[in-house]
Formats: structure tokens, sequence, C-alpha cells
């Protein structure tokens, strides 16, 4: 079963490495397509909100399809993106470009997840969950620095590898993936979730989670300066440590979700992230505590994508690509916001204590995590078992936990 998650995660891995590593490349990308800096920074923030707005819409769109069909049409969009940006010789030729990435890699976080849960039981959703989002956590650690490193050469080989990262998964997931369909509804009972109050809920609990960390994530460097000196060894040392505790954050996820109720973990994460922000003053002291509290930082934000997707799925196991897709939205929307948000406290606030608002958005998700514990009554018979091609039946109903 490993083994078909691997082209899973191997695609995941390739639209987080396409994300980040964009903002290590903006200077040469600016200088090679004429425009300024600011200019080139578009790129990053279309692309943010083209994946926004095709995760959920693309993922409705697609739900009739069988999950290797639309992994594989959403592969087919990505790769051909990425070949496209790293062919442009105009700026607005490479913004299009980027848009077109953002539509196949909105459709890919959500199909590879709903993927994953529809080919394992109930009990082990979470640790399929977790090494499917794994591969996004590893871009972080991984694909960001490699991806920078490929880039100081020429920026074009970095789109071209992350093409090639999205090809070899495509290949992976049409010569070992069964064929996946999920359970049979029609459109409007499919969007139905959308309406409830506790859908809502959950997806401002992502948004808001995200919204936290991001407030000082795109800021670490001028945050952590007095520390470093500006020294980009330094930095790296830091973000590699952030990168690695993400990583083993989405990892650990997904057992504890399939051992405990997926709300439990979720609380106890934002708590303990809320606390570690709030001391990141003290922890930049010095080097060695910076690496530690970079590390406790990323594993306690790897943890709350994994009980959050689990929650949709649990709750309407019909409706997984489009609540999926939209739990995809969120984390981008949270991303945004957040980054606005940290650039605006910078004007009554050091860069060195941006972790204090983040600690306080962080506890305000904590908050609405208790506020969405209850799980809604939906009613009705029990979901329909997902079907593969392989003849096996995965019953989508999940007992309840305490």
């Amino acid at each position: 079963m490993v083994l078909r998650l691997l082209p899973l995660a191997l695609a995941t891995f390739a639209v987080g490495t396409d994300n980040f590593v964009i903002a290590g490349l903006l200077p040469a990308m600016a200088e090679d397509l004429g425009v300024t800096v600011p200019v080139a920074g578009q790129l990053v923030t279309v692309f943010a909100l083209t994946f926004a707005i095709s995760a959920p819409v693309l993922g409705a769109a697609t739900s009739g399809m069988n999950r290797r069909t639309a992994l594989l049409l959403a592969l087919a969009v990505f790769v051909a993106g990425n070949a496209a940006t790293a062919l442009g010789t105009s700026y607005t030729f490479v913004l299009v470009a980027r848009i077109v990435t953002a539509a196949g890699a909105g459709i890919i976080t959500s199909a590879a997840s709903s993927t994953a849960v529809a080919l394992v039981p109930p009990e082990r959703r979470g640790g399929a969950l977790a090494l499917v989002m794994g591969g996004l956590s590893a871009s972080t650690a991984l694909g960001l620095p490699i991806g920078t490193l490929i880039g100081g050469a020429n920026w074009r080989l970095t789109l071209w590898a992350v093409a090639g990262a999205g090809l070899v998964a495509a290949l992976g997931i049409a010569l070992g993936l069964p064929k996946v369909s999920l359970p049979a509804a029609g459109f409007r009972a499919r969007l139905a979730p959308m309406k409830q109050p506790w859908v809502l809920g959950v997806l401002v609990v992502t948004m808001t989670a995200l919204a936290g960390s991001y407030l000082l994530y795109p800021y670490v460097a001028a945050a952590t300066e007095d520390l470093t000196g500006g020294s980009a060894t330094t930095l790296t040392v830091l973000l590699l440590a952030w990168g690695l505790g993400t990583l083993a954050g989405t990892l650990i996820a997904g057992p504890l979700t399939d051992r405990y109720r997926p709300e439990r973990v979720l609380a106890v994460s934002l708590f303990a992230a809320t606390l570690v922000l709030a001391i990141s003053p003290i922890m930049m002291a010095g080097l060695a505590s910076a690496v530690v509290w970079a590390s406790l930082w990323g594993l306690c934000i790897g943890i709350p994508v994994i009980p959050q997707q689990h929650r949709l799925v649990a709750h309407a196991p019909a409706a997984s690509p489009i609540l999926l897709g939209l739990n995809s939205a969120a984390v981008y929307v949270g991303i945004a916001f957040g980054g606005g948000l940290g650039g605006l406290a910078q004007s009554w606030i050091a860069p060195a204590r941006l972790g204090l608002p983040a600690a306080a958005i962080t506890a305000l998700a904590f908050a609405l995590t208790l506020a969405t514990t209850r799980r809604p009554v939906t009613g009705g018979k029990p979901a329909p078992a997902s079907r593969t091609d392989t003849g096996h039946r995965h019953q989508s109903a999940e007992p309840e936990r305490t």
C-alpha cells in the first residue's frame, strides 16, 4: 500500500516545491524578465490566488472522475505550466504560465488526499494522509533549499526540475495506482456539506492556524537578523530546522490522528504552537536555542493539516474532493492573510517580536478548534463504500472515538 501512495507524495512534493521555491528565485527572474522584484513578486501572489480559487472549483468539477484520471489530468496541466514558465521570455507570458500551473496544482493536493483516503480503511486514514501530505512538508525541508541551489545557476533549471518531478509522479500514478471511484452522489449532494456552519468553522480553523504561522515565517530573516548577522548560512540552518520539524510533525500527525480523536490532536498542537511562538523573543537569543525553537515551531505547525483533513473526510466522504479542495484553498488564504498581517504588524512592532502577534492568532485558532469540537449529526444511511479496480471495498463511515 505504501508503494501506491508514494507517487501521490511525490506529486504533493512537486506542488510544494513549485510554490515555495519561486520566492528564492525572484531576483534572478526579475532581472531576466526585465521587471522589478516587487513586480516579479506578483507571480507568487497570482499563483496563490489562482490555487485558492481553483482548488474548490476544479475539485468540484472533477469530483465525478475516478481519482487516477483526475490526478493525471491535473499533473498534465501542472507539468505543462512549469515547462511554459521555464520557456517564457516575457513577464506576461510567465504570469499566464503561472496561472495555468496553479490551476493544475489546485486539483493535485485535494485529489491526492482523497485518493489516499479511498485506498485505506478508516482506521488508517491518518497515516495515509500523513504520508501523502509529507511530500508537501518535505518540499519546505528539502525542495526549497535544493531548488534554490539549482536556481543559483539558472532559475529556469529549477522549473524544469519541478516539471520533471511532476512527470515522474504522473508515470507512477499511471502505472501503479488503481482506478479509485468515490461514493456515487449527485452534484447537489456533494455541495451540501458546504452549507453547514460546522464545515465553515473547520475551514476557518485551517485558515487561522496558517495565518498565525505565516505572520512570522515570511519575515523570519528580518526577525532573526540580530542572531544571524545577515549570514545566509545561519539562516539556512534555521530554515532547515523548521522544515525538518514540519516534516516530522506531518508524519507523526497520521498515527496520532488514527489513535486519538483528530480534534484532540489538533487542539494540543495549536496550544503548543501558541506557547512556542510566545517565547520566540527569548529563544532567539542564541543559535542553539533558536535551532531548538525553529524545530519545535515546525513540529507544531506540521500537525494541524492532517487532523483537519481527517475531520472533513469523516464528516462527508462523498464530498471529500470538494471539502479537501476547500481546505487547500483555506491553507493558501491563511498564508496570504498571515503574510499581509505580518507586513502591517512591522509598522508598530519590531520584526524580532512578530512571534507575539503570531501567538495571538494561533491562540484564536485554538479557541475556534474548541468551538468546532462537537461534530454535527448528519443522519441518514452510512455512506457507501469507495471502490477500486482491485475489488476491495472500504467502508466510509467512521466510528466515534473517545
